[in-house]
């Protein structure tokens, strides 16, 4: 059996009932093979990212205790995405910005660099977006964000203005 990993994901949407479906994600991430959900912020209203032309975005950030490698992880995430109804297609900004039923990012997977075909950890822009940086901030201040120091040191170089908690934490641990 592998070591454990604590792995770091995103959560975001922004069709539908979007709060419904971030805390619906969360419940599915805790019931992952070989995975415990260590904990999860609170739900956070964010304005758009990369394409500002849509509705605010419902955010939050889980932290994973798993021994799935990184490309098994990200499959259950791609399937936790499928059952929601988000269909991934295209390769142009305004596709990969836009508007979605659920987003599941693969942020931080222990201090691991990871650069393959599909899978790029830590996740490309993680640096850049206070609307990933800031529930992640609030439940692994000090995870290790490779060429970053901490995601904490991190999160202090970008601008959170506008990334709104607006909820409770939606679940802290489900096993």
């Amino acid at each position: 059996m592998r070591a454990p990993v604590h792995a770091a994901v995103g959560l975001g949407a922004n069709l539908g009932d979007s709060t419904h479906a971030v805390t619906s994600a969360i419940h599915a991430l805790a019931q992952l093979p070989e995975t415990e959900l260590l904990s999860a912020s609170r739900l956070y209203r964010t304005p758009a990212w990369g394409r500002v032309d849509q509705p605010d975005f419902i955010n939050a950030a889980v932290l994973l205790n798993t021994t799935l490698t990184a490309p098994a992880l990200l499959a259950q995430l791609l399937e936790i995405e499928r059952n929601a109804g988000r269909q991934r297609g295209g390769d142009t900004a305004a596709l990969r910005w836009g508007p979605r039923v659920l987003d599941l990012d693969l942020l931080l997977y222990g201090d691991a660099v990871i650069n393959v075909p599909g899978l790029r950890v830590p996740h490309p822009y993680l640096h850049e977006r206070a609307f990933a940086l800031v529930p992640l901030a609030e439940i692994a201040a000090e995870m290790v964000f490779p060429g970053y120091g901490s995601v904490g040191e991190a999160l202090r170089q970008v601008d959170a203005q506008g990334v709104e908690a607006i909820a409770v934490q939606a679940a802290s641990s489900a096993r």
